[in-house]
């Protein structure tokens, strides 16, 4: 450890976005990378070359990005009023380099400074916990119910009571949560809705456009709530990092303070409202995707020693039914195969997280998957 560095930094792991991506076998030279949940689907070829003019006509590449968003929070306003009967406008919105960004600024603006801690469910998104610890924010961790995945309310509750140094000034919950793909329940929602005033609820909604369940229509009523959503999944702009939160325009001034001038680049901001001005050409895929859904859940569930759980998101999770000192070790055999053959998925929390592909990657992951499991003993399982 180099004397100069925080010595706790040695006890935080890193957060891996492709940890597929590194392998001690070889790879097939065609990858389906099923491990992110990006959308399959590439960018319409219409939308490139607009992208492109738009770069090569409009954007100056030697002047800054606007540094306000005005015009793409005003934007994005109009597209979360779609979803639910709200009245969202520029003000309600925060802009940021991904989601990423955001959590960060969300930690800095409540807890830092022994301020506060944060309270997640795992598993969950990792990201939450490992900003906090960069961050030197206290992590006070829950373990979701193994049957159905939803949260212990009664521990939950049982945190925010007790834990006082620093008190809990941070919820975060994903909606429907990753890697388990379930949405919040109703008995979860309530505990949510019944937090007192100085504890903020963080609902991550990554994966609203695939779930079409939002709670966007409950920020009128509780200032302390924030919802995050992203480019990066339905609209397919993954590459170029556009997240946003949705909030009371007293939490957005908190989070504009924070956040790093000139977040975006201006490339990124013009395929942002690029995706708005044509969102209904770009989700028209969610029905396939959904479809697809289904079907590679259906088909999964026929294998005997795999427990596939509905998801609401474009991802499924599974897990080996048979439990035992060496299902962790078996699992990552499988997913060793998956990445022999091409398939990369996310070997997470006891199981596998597959990213929802297209019809031929789905159908690839049922014959590798099949494959690789065909190669373990019976008495395995």
């Amino acid at each position: 450890m180099l004397p100069f560095l925080r010595s706790d930094l040695d006890l935080i792991r890193a957060y891996k976005a492709h940890p597929g991506s590194n392998t001690s076998q070889p790879v097939a030279s065609t990858i389906d990378r099923l491990d992110t949940n990006e959308s399959p689907y590439n960018l319409p070829s219409e939308l490139k070359q607009k992208l492109a003019w738009t770069y090569q006509e409009v954007i100056e590449s030697n002047r800054y990005p606007d540094a306000g968003h005005e015009e793409l929070k005003a934007k994005i306003a109009e597209y979360v009023n779609e979803s639910a009967n709200t009245n969202i406008t520029g003000a309600n919105i925060s802009v940021g380099n991904g989601s990423d960004e955001i959590i960060r600024s969300i930690l800095i603006a409540t807890c830092v400074g022994n301020e506060g801690s944060i309270l997640v469910a795992n598993p969950t998104f990792g990201v939450y916990a490992i900003f906090a610890q960069t961050l030197g924010i206290p992590v006070i961790s829950l373990e979701r119910s193994p049957l159905n995945f939803e949260m212990d309310l009664a521990a939950a509750q049982l945190a925010i009571t007790q834990t006082q140094s620093p008190p809990i000034r941070v919820v975060f919950v994903v909606h429907p949560n990753s890697p388990t793909g379930n949405a919040l329940t109703t008995n979860e929602l309530a505990w949510l809705q019944s937090l007192p005033a100085h504890i903020l609820v963080v609902v991550d909604e990554a994966y609203f456009e695939f779930s079409q369940n939002t709670v966007v229509n409950q920020l009128a009523q509780r200032p302390n709530w924030l919802i995050l959503r992203t480019f990066s999944k339905a609209f397919r702009l993954a590459a170029h990092r556009v997240g946003y939160a949705i909030a009371h325009p007293a939490v957005i001034s908190a989070l504009e303070k924070i956040r790093l001038p000139y977040n975006l680049p201006t490339f990124s901001i013009a395929a942002a409202l690029v995706a708005l001005q044509h969102r209904q050409l770009l989700l028209n895929v969610i029905p396939q995707l959904l479809a697809e859904r289904v079907k590679l859940t259906h088909n999964l569930a026929q294998h005997p020693a795999l427990q596939v759980w509905e998801s609401a998101a474009n991802f499924i999770y599974l897990q080996l039914k048979t439990k035992s000192s060496c299902t962790e070790e078996l699992l990552n055999l499988v997913n060793e195969q998956l990445k022999a053959k091409g398939t990369i998925v996310r070997h997470i929390s006891g199981g596998l997280r597959i990213t929802v592909g297209s019809p031929d990657e789905n159908q690839r992951t049922l014959d590798r998957l099949e494959a690789a499991l065909s190669l373990l003993t019976p008495i395995s399982f």
